[in-house]
């Protein structure tokens, strides 16, 4: 599945060596790069890891997002999904949580997201819960979304595996689980300069992601 960990100034020295004033901002801010697998699912599953990783010290925090992962069920039931096409991935996903509460070690993470079942179990079901959010919240996300309808947008774009991520759908996500996410963008900037995107917009992100050429891997700040 990948999700090595690497010093961030080895990775983009390699893959920036034309692009030296980026490189001189992004490793004077981060010290590691976490490399996700490219399957199209990148954000997701850094999204995911990344965000359960941040809370492993924090039982109280890890509590509480198993029991908004618990009640998110209610969003796709408000969308119209059957309870038996996403109980099984639901399951595994709080079944996941749970193991990683008794873990001690703090290594239970790793192995599980580098099950490709479970991982992937994971990831569409946040695709799924992604596309329940965009529909229940119909009024204000269908002006951003470039489809016959956003139904259609759903399911051809958000529910179906290794298909790339989109804004709207990051937002979507973000504010169904209440995850505060950074983005620095090589795409987004001037090419000396990263952009910078934090969802939602002023809050304090918990989760650190690196976007470049169409995708995700998960940044750590020197403070982590």
């Amino acid at each position: 599945m990948g999700l090595c960990i690497i010093m961030l100034k080895h990775a983009v020295m390699d893959e920036w060596h034309n692009k030296e004033p980026l490189v001189t901002e992004i490793c004077s801010q981060y010290k590691y790069m976490r490399k996700i697998r490219g399957d199209g699912n990148c954000f997701y599953r850094a999204l995911c890891f990344g965000h359960l990783e941040s809370l492993l010290q924090n039982d109280r925090a890890l509590q509480r997002f198993k029991e908004t992962v618990k009640q998110s069920s209610k969003e796709l039931l408000a969308a119209g999904f059957d309870e038996s096409s996403f109980k099984d991935m639901l399951d595994m996903f709080v079944g996941v949580l749970e193991q990683c509460e008794a873990d001690e070690q703090g290594d239970a993470l790793l192995q599980l997201f580098n099950e490709q079942t479970t991982s992937d179990s994971m990831v569409q079901y946040l695709r799924l819960l992604t596309s329940a959010y965009l529909q229940n919240h119909a009024d204000f996300f269908s002006h951003f979304v470039e489809a016959p309808s956003l139904k259609v947008y759903c399911t051809r774009e958000v529910e179906t595996m290794a298909m790339e991520c989109d804004h709207v759908d990051i937002l979507a996500l973000s504010e169904a689980l209440g995850v505060s996410i950074h983005i620095a963008s090589v795409e987004g900037g001037d090419g000396h300069r990263l952009a910078h995107h934090t969802i939602p917009e002023g809050a304090e992100p918990c989760l650190h992601l690196l976007y470049k050429t169409a995708h995700y891997d998960i940044l750590y700040p020197h403070c982590h």
